[in-house]
């Protein structure tokens, strides 16, 4: 099973022309991802990475969604399995 997690762009580093870079931020822990196969990126629109490279985009309301789902699993396992 894989599993690609929303993060909102922070910045873009177009220095090297063959491998176009941004800061995501995953919900407060940023990491240099590879934007290479999505159209048109921009800073603040929000991207669902997988090993580090951006899948596609997503819309800011299924990505705060998801990351909320993902923090609340962390909280207390027993307590999403209830509410889900």
């Amino acid at each position: 099973m894989c599993l690609a997690v929303p993060g909102k762009i922070e910045s873009i580093d177009e220095s090297n022309p063959n491998l176009k870079m941004a800061k995501v931020n995953f919900g407060g822990v940023v990491k240099n991802i590879c934007i290479d196969w999505i159209s048109e990126p921009k800073v603040g629109e929000y991207i669902l990475a997988h090993v580090g490279f951006a899948l596609n985009k997503i819309d800011e309301e299924g990505a705060e969604e998801t990351l909320k789902m993902l923090r609340d699993m962390d909280e207390d396992p027993e307590d999403f399995e209830a509410n889900n």
